[in-house]
């Protein structure tokens, strides 16, 4: 029989764990799953706290905000079952889906509802930001990803913790597991799911968390693969001198000799060191 464990992250956010809890309870009943449900307070200054004790839960408490991620990475902690389940308190994810995220578990390491056609309500700017972060997240990791960092997983306690000490305690835990998983050639399925309007005030700050995914997905693509960020650059570099000196020896019929070399040089060695990198990558995982 399938046992998972189900976490959630919770913070300020009085006006919706309480339904959401309830709505697990009563969907998890009627499945042939085993399962347990740790909500994880971050620290919150509302009711929230209050509302959870009401309900058969386990409850964890951070003293202070610590973030999202560290949220989930508390809750993985304390997992009794090796199958994990996540999903928000605010009301954005379909609860009854999670049985069936959970019965791909076993052939697959990781099943994702992925947000995806028209009843998925995300707002322009983001759905903007998103195809951006998501195309060069497929580029980097080799692979289409429907979507990139939803919040409605099901996932191998196992593997996930292979990769804890990299995982975010911000928002892009999400975002950084997915791609740590497909990185090391997991096999991650990717379901259709609806996305609601959220209760509540979200906690997303567009611009900077936009700019965080951005440098994350760069990130976590040169722990695992750096010869992706690495070669481009050694390659446009090259280019770029080439292109000078045939500008200079063709226009101005005077070689620009130093400009030339250091651009070529400055090639050869990043793309020495993405080979390092990558060669240190693949010997860290013998």
């Amino acid at each position: 029989m399938t046992a998972v464990s189900i976490v959630i992250p919770a913070y300020n956010e009085e006006k919706a764990v309480g339904s959401v809890i309830d709505q697990i309870i009563s969907i998890m009943e009627k499945a042939d799953i085993l399962y347990e449900i740790i909500v994880v307070d971050d620290g919150s200054t509302d009711n929230t706290v209050q509302i959870i004790q009401e309900r058969a839960v386990q409850l964890v408490r951070h003293p202070f905000n610590k973030g999202y991620g560290a949220a989930l990475k508390t809750g993985m902690r304390k997992a009794k079952y090796d199958t994990i389940a996540i999903i928000d308190a605010d009301g954005t994810y379909p609860a009854e889906e999670l049985p069936k995220l959970a019965s791909g578990i076993g052939e697959w390491d990781m099943v994702v509802g992925a947000r995806v056609g028209k009843d998925a309500e995300v707002s322009p700017l983001r759905k903007v930001a998103k195809g951006f972060l998501t195309r060069l997240a497929n580029y980097l990791v080799g692979t289409p990803i429907p979507d990139l960092n939803s919040g409605l997983r099901v996932f191998k306690k196992d593997i996930a913790m292979q990769f804890y000490n990299i995982l975010p305690s911000g928002f892009s835990f999400t975002l950084t597991i997915t791609l740590a998983l497909l990185s090391n050639d997991y096999l991650v399925q990717y379901v259709p799911t609806r996305y609601h309007k959220r209760v509540g005030k979200s906690k997303i700050r567009p611009i900077r968390d936009t700019l965080g995914f951005l440098q994350l997905i760069i990130r976590t693509v040169m722990y695992f693969a750096p010869l992706k960020i690495f070669l481009p650059v050694s390659l446009a570099l090259f280019l770029f001198g080439v292109v000078i000196f045939l500008y200079s020896l063709l226009v101005l019929h005077k070689v620009m000799d130093v400009t030339v070399v250091v651009t070529i040089l400055a090639s050869i060695q990043i793309a020495a060191i993405g080979l390092l990198a990558d060669l240190t990558d693949k010997r860290s995982n013998f």
